[in-house]
């Protein structure tokens, strides 16, 4: 007796749907995409139960005649390979086998009617089984109609989640279908999520056009566009569009980061690895961007045929569209300079109003002031104390008090003038100018007004203020100045007279010494000094007067994290993150009007300062009516 038979088609197709439909959200998918194809201008979705029990798609596409229709519910029938070749698939959905498999574990009704034709046809396929086209009233398009989905294989709904994490997930593939199409119109309805109505957008999917920039503000939030850059670039068949934010408005987890492949949203390793390297030293490694990027080429040189559910593709040539993401991504960020997230300064007032919500406020009972300290811990404390003859703010208000307290400031502690200037000469040249007030408070960070706490640089520009970290603006330049450096001729090292002898772990001494040559090129000179130490001879010439034992542990500590198999740029801009932490201006440090001056200018001259290396924001912007607000004056 044999024991191989051939399987009922019915458990054929059931076998079918558990590749192709997972969940509710993957017929979602489906039946949204060959919408889509149709040549749909507005999409319409409702779902039930978190579509277990209901997901009802319309659509305003071309429709189908009654012998499309028939064949639309049978295996590996399709429209979407007019040559039947597999490598030139111009459309969302190909294989054949999305509405035969939803319809084998659901019950199906398809409702539709082409333009020219004078009234609609239905068909109902039950667990199945189907019936005949009918008659039916419609209009022009598509209604596609799933009810009890997973109905004739129970032990599928056992593994759904809960009607709102579904809810969610169905809200989620629109999204991604939504910002991959701005021109359709897309709305959303059901239980357990917020219904939305998108209108269709001005503007090609290939993310040209202000119609792109129009519904991304609407997916993935209204700040979006006031903190994102433009990307456009193209190399060897691959042209790359879309817009990426900025490095200081970011998430805790990878969700509103959008891929879309010849129109196609995908979650793909290889790009999200491309955005990574983009976002190398500029975002913290717990956080991720918020972009869509838009890649089109030659259907011949990617393949879509990777996966069941069409969510991963495959390049030809991965190397060289990583290389394409990578490198438009830093030039976009080159080209945005000191910008920073425009959410910083409305976090901020959040945070102010809630601290001055905590001390009443403007009740019912009146006004309760807040605790007020002593005239001397408030000077010692708040912003450095001006001299004694000052008798406050008689003539020329915030401004000339700032400078007032300035003539009293000293040097740093150590005697030394601090060099923000001299790594770039634009940035020199602007700030050695005897600009009025009005000219420095133009500037784009304006014109220091006050060290806070010896840590911050208050900045009055013409319509707001300026809060800077001067040690997170300073290690950022110091860190672009050293890459500058290395890139051009080299870091400039300097000998030291007596060799710093560093005790280490013999693990980091071994790293130390393997990587010798790579440091060499950093400006740190070694060799190893016994088995538990190393022997520093030379080092960058911006940090000999640094501490120059913790630069050594830190640069062990930055090989230690990332890896001996770690790529030499990878490692290189890591040491230098650390090296750049040690050579910037300290917290604690007090600085004359002169050198705070001196940061903002090279601030604004210098690429990628709005966050220092580890992803934080170097300043925070308050613009005057914000200010006013705080206070009650609008």
């Amino acid at each position: 007796m044999s024991v191989i038979r051939r399987l009922d088609p019915v458990l054929i197709d059931r076998i079918a749907a558990g590749e192709v439909v997972e969940r509710p959200a993957s017929a979602v998918k489906e039946l949204v995409e060959n919408a889509i194809d149709a040549g749909a201008r507005s999409i319409a979705v409702e779902i039930g139960d978190g579509g277990r029990r209901l997901i009802r798609v319309t659509d305003d596409g071309r429709g189908m005649d009654a012998g499309d229709l028939v064949l639309a519910v049978e295996r590996h029938a399709t429209s979407k390979l007019p040559e039947g070749n597999l490598s030139d698939i111009r459309t969302l959905g190909f294989r054949g086998e999305a509405l035969p498999s939803i319809a084998a574990v659901s019950r199906l009704s398809i409702t539709t009617r082409r333009a020219d034709a004078p009234s609609g046809l239905m068909l109902q396929v039950d667990a199945g089984t189907r019936g005949e086209p009918r008659p039916a009233s419609a209009m022009p398009g598509t209604r596609i109609e799933v009810a009890d989905l997973f109905m004739a294989t129970p032990a599928r709904l056992k593994f759904l989640k809960s009607d709102r994490a579904e809810a969610q997930a169905v809200a989620e593939v629109v999204r991604r279908l939504a910002v991959a199409h701005p021109q359709i119109r897309f709305s959303l309805t059901g239980e357990h999520l917020t219904d939305f109505t998108w209108p269709a957008e001005e503007g090609d999917r290939d993310g040209n056009g202000n119609g792109l920039t129009r519904r991304l503000g609407r997916v993935l939030g209204r700040d979006f566009p006031d903190n994102a850059i433009a990307v456009d670039a193209a190399r060897e068949g691959f042209a790359l569009a879309g817009m990426i934010g900025l490095p200081t408005y970011h998430r805790g987890n990878g969700a509103q980061i959008h891929f879309v492949v010849n129109g196609r949203p995908v979650r793909d390793k290889l790009l999200l690895s491309a955005v990574r390297g983009g976002y190398a030293d500029v975002m913290a490694s717990d956080r991720h961007p918020v972009l869509a990027l838009f890649i089109t080429c030659d259907p011949a040189i990617v393949d879509v045929n990777v996966h069941p559910a069409k969510t991963e593709v495959r390049f030809r040539e991965p190397g060289l569209i990583r290389s394409l993401i990578v490198s438009a991504i830093r030039d976009a960020l080159a080209r945005a300079g000191h910008r920073a997230a425009t959410t910083g300064g409305t976090e901020m007032l959040g945070a102010m109003r809630a601290h001055v919500g905590g001390y009443g406020g403007y009740g019912a009972r009146g006004f309760t002031p807040p605790p007020r300290p002593s005239r001397d811990a408030a000077l010692a404390d708040s912003w450095q104390a001006p001299h004694e003859g000052f008798q406050g703010y008689e003539a020329g208000g915030f401004a000339e008090a700032g400078q007032a307290a300035f003539e009293a400031f000293a040097p740093g502690a150590d005697g030394r003038q601090v060099d923000v200037v001299g790594s770039n000469p634009e940035a020199g040249e602007r700030a050695g100018e005897d600009a009025g007030e009005p000219a420095r408070e133009a500037y784009p960070l304006g014109a220091a007004r006050a060290q806070l706490h010896e840590t911050y640089i208050v900045a009055q520009t013409r319509d707001g203020i300026v809060i800077v970290d001067q040690h997170a603006a300073h290690e950022r330049l110091v860190y672009e100045r050293l890459k500058r450096e290395r890139a051009q001729s080299g870091i400039a090292r300097q000998l030291l007279l007596i060799p710093e002898i560093v005790e280490l772990d013999p693990l980091d001494v071994a790293r130390l010494g393997d990587a010798g040559e790579a440091l060499a090129q950093l400006g740190l000179v070694l060799e190893p000094f016994g088995p538990d130490a190393v022997a520093l001879r030379e080092v960058p010439a911006a940090l000999a007067e640094g501490d120059l034992a913790a630069l050594v542990r830190d640069v062990a500590d930055a090989l230690a994290e990332t890896g001996e198999a770690a790529p030499l740029t990878r490692r290189l801009d890591a040491v230098l993150s650390r090296i750049s932490c040690h050579g910037s201006i300290r917290a604690g440090r007090r600085l004359r009007p002169q050198e705070m001056d001196a940061l903002l200018r090279e601030m604004e001259a210098t690429p990628l300062s709005g966050q220092c290396n580890h992803g934080r924001p170097t300043y925070v912007a308050l613009k005057r009516s914000d200010i006013e607000r705080l206070f009650g004056r609008r």
